[in-house]
């Protein structure tokens, strides 16, 4: 694992550093705009005050903070694959190069020391599932790996409420920011509560502290942002355009992990680009929130 060296002076120092995935970079963006995108990102999270630590697999080495070349590699190469936990030493004794997933990109920062990472939308269990047992890699990553998912809480295509339910049983932590509702990526409430409130960084920091003082800390925490008010997609436009993908999706026999970027791109095309605003909007204030709060983690 190579870990970019402005990366490895600020953890060596003690100074904030904020993981950030690389799928959305490589399947989540059209590009050529997503290259830009992708360092608009990192710069939000300096503008939180942290290091961006993009986390990537090139040519078959795990990457931790991804210089330019690198960067435009993943966003550039149509040879990138989308990476989970599973996939990473098949891409890497390959020699191949390959996006992270949420899953793979918080294994790799846990083991990079990295405890806060920023993405879009957290994976979840898919509808249907009781049938097709199609449930993301994420969860149970993060049932096993010490580190805070700052997400807009999980894409409203999946199962909202058996995820939550899947989360609460491998222990997985879920808090608000600033709200008592879990939001659903595009949307700033999925239709269900949250038991638990945090209303500023130092509060997040202040869980993370009490998590390693009582030894919970092994398992994840989800902080659910939700999507800016002037940022959210109309939800009858939203409800509208789901339904369509779903059936879309059904009548092409699009299945397992397929699935998002085939709805994404579903969307993104039926809103005419409205839902590609909304997600880069949501990307960027997460990677903002994640810099402030791994700064007040930073300063304890």
């Amino acid at each position: 694992m190579l870990i970019h060296p402005e990366v490895q002076e600020a953890l060596e120092a003690g100074r904030p550093v904020v993981a950030l995935e690389s799928t959305i970079i490589s399947h989540g963006l059209p590009r050529p705009d997503n290259l830009r995108i992708a360092r608009e990102i990192e710069q939000s999270v300096r503008d939180g005050g942290a290091v961006p630590a993009t986390i990537a697999v090139v040519d078959g080495q795990a990457r931790v903070g991804l210089d330019d070349a690198a960067l435009e590699r993943v966003a550039n190469d149509p040879s990138v694959v989308k990476v989970s936990v599973r996939e990473l030493a098949a891409v890497a004794a390959r020699r191949g190069v390959g996006a992270t997933t949420v899953a793979s990109t918080a294994h790799l920062a846990a083991r990079a020391g990295i405890g806060v990472f920023a993405t879009g939308g957290l994976g979840g269990v898919h509808r249907g599932a009781a049938e097709s047992w199609d449930e993301s890699a994420d969860l149970t990553t993060l049932s096993r790996t010490p580190v805070l998912v700052v997400c807009a809480g999980v894409k409203s295509i999946l199962d909202v409420p058996a995820t939550l339910e899947r989360l609460e049983t491998l222990n997985v932590g879920v808090l608000g920011y600033r709200t008592d509702r879990f939001p659903g990526f595009y949307l700033r409430d999925a239709g269900y509560g949250l038991d638990w409130r945090v209303d500023s960084p130092a509060e997040v920091a202040a869980v993370l502290r009490a998590r390693t003082d009582l030894g919970t800390d092994r398992y994840g925490l989800v902080l659910a942002n939700p999507i800016a008010p002037e940022d959210e997609l109309d939800r009858d436009l939203h409800d509208t355009v789901l339904a369509s993908g779903l059936k879309a999706a059904e009548h092409a026999g699009v299945r397992g992990k397929d699935v998002t970027p085939f709805l994404l791109d579903w969307f993104h095309r039926e809103t005419h680009g409205a839902s590609l605003a909304a997600n880069v909007a949501l990307v960027r204030g997460n990677a903002t929130l994640a810099g402030e709060v791994a700064a007040a983690h930073a300063t304890r």
